[in-house]
C-alpha cells in the first residue's frame, strides 16, 4: 500500500513545482521575451509572482517529505 500512497504524493508534488514553473515563467520569463522593460511598478509585481513560484517550490518539497518507506 506504502507504493500507491508514495506515488501519489509524488504526483501532487509534481503538480505543485509544475505551477510553481508556471508562476516563475509568467512573472520574468514572459516579460523579458516580450521586451517589457522592469519599471518600478513591473519590478514589484515581477518579484512577487517569482517569490510564488519560489514558495510553491518549497511547498513541493515538503509535500515529498511525507513520502513513506
Amino acid at each position: 500500500m506504502h507504493t500507491v500512497h508514495n506515488a501519489r504524493v509524488q504526483l501532487l508534488a509534481t503538480m505543485v513545482n509544475n505551477i510553481a514553473v508556471a508562476f516563475v515563467v509568467a512573472g520574468f520569463v514572459a516579460p523579458a521575451v516580450t521586451g517589457q522593460l522592469p519599471d518600478a511598478g513591473r519590478a514589484v509585481v515581477t518579484l512577487a509572482w517569482i517569490g510564488t513560484g519560489i514558495a510553491l517550490h518549497f511547498i513541493a518539497h515538503l509535500v515529498l517529505g511525507r513520502l513513506r518507506q
